[in-house]
């Protein structure tokens, strides 16, 4: 096996490894090159600082990981802020020879002096795999709590009852009492989810949600992220992956919004927004459990609550999963 090192934008799209991505069980969509290379646009450090690595078996590419230098640090593509899962992805049987490869061939760069690889889930092969590989090439390597280092996670059955019935009765019966009190005291309501046609719209009024929020969240939607979200939404919804979803009732006001990424059989729940006004009647916590329902009418076994270790995700079933740091040394 070969790693082939490339610091060429252009190999997002002449190297493309869309395909790898859902052969690996750790892979993601924060592992897609379309992601990746749309974080790296809007938000790299050092854009000129880009490192592609290209892990190929017999003249066929089988591994593919996206890093970046800051200073003389190298960390994987994506950012903690915006990307929950980082890290390579290859064919399955070849993740031990491509991280003691990969590792290899950055023994061999001098163009940094510590890795600081965070978002590897534990449950995950390439954690040990990369710390393994680190240590066979004389390196320290060190496994670290990582920012927000939790996911909660939720596997889903096959219908929105059989999901319900699965559940403790008291999570089960307080998702129901919480649908019915914001019917009884705000009056009908229903779900709406974007479209081609409504996603710039829907996307003016999430945006406008979430500015209202109190605290760190209420000043994350700075206008460079207010972009990375609408060219999320223009790039991935045509696909079926970017899905945007509101509360609303029969005026059209929203309550709350939902964005979320269905890829490969999993819906990650990446961002929220509520209307402070309606607080007392928990809309976001009811637009979750409609996104579960819609997750599994569309054919879904997973939910991912994503990193950030918060009460609430437990409320729908989801388990702890950890996700950790490796700090490489040379």
């Amino acid at each position: 096996m070969d790693v082939v090192f490339s610091t060429d934008p252009l190999d997002f799209a002449r190297r493309d490894w869309s395909s790898l991505v859902p052969l690996d069980p750790a892979g993601t969509f924060f592992h897609t090159p379309g992601f990746l290379k749309l974080y790296w646009e809007e938000f790299a450090h050092e854009p000129d600082h880009l490192l592609l690595a290209f892990a190929e078996e017999d003249g066929t590419q089988v591994g593919a990981t996206a890093f970046e230098l800051i200073g003389t640090t190298l960390r994987f593509l994506g950012g903690t802020e915006v990307t929950d899962y980082l890290g390579p992805v290859a064919l399955p049987e070849l993740q031990p020879a491509t991280a003691k490869e990969l590792l290899a061939g950055l023994a061999r760069r001098e163009d940094w002096t510590e890795a600081d690889l965070r978002g590897l889930p534990e449950d995950r092969p390439w954690l040990g795999l990369l710390a393994e590989a680190a240590r066979d090439q004389g390196m320290g390597a060190e496994v670290l709590e990582d920012q927000n280092g939790v996911a909660p996670f939720l596997a889903i059955p096959g219908s929105y009852e059989g999901y319900l019935e699965q559940l403790p009765a008291k999570l089960r019966h307080e998702i129901k009492r919480k649908a019915r009190k914001l019917e009884a005291e705000i009056g009908p309501w229903h779900i709406c989810l974007a479209t081609q046609d409504t996603l710039e719209g829907f996307l003016d009024a999430f945006v406008e949600l979430h500015r209202t929020s109190e605290g760190p969240k209420g000043v994350f939607m700075q206008p460079g992220m207010e972009i990375f979200f609408r060219r999320l939404g223009e790039a991935f919804l045509p696909r079926g992956i970017f899905n945007l979803t509101f509360i609303e009732l029969d005026g059209h006001r929203k309550l709350a919004g939902t964005i979320g990424f269905r890829y490969e059989g999993t819906y990650s729940l990446y961002n929220s927004a509520f209307d402070r006004e309606f607080q007392a009647v928990s809309p976001g916590m009811v637009l979750v459990a409609e996104d579960i329902r819609i997750a599994i009418e569309a054919g879904c076994s997973a939910f991912d609550l994503l990193k950030g270790d918060y009460a609430y995700k437990y409320r729908f079933g989801a388990v702890p999963r950890a996700v950790r740091r490796l700090v490489v040394t040379r």
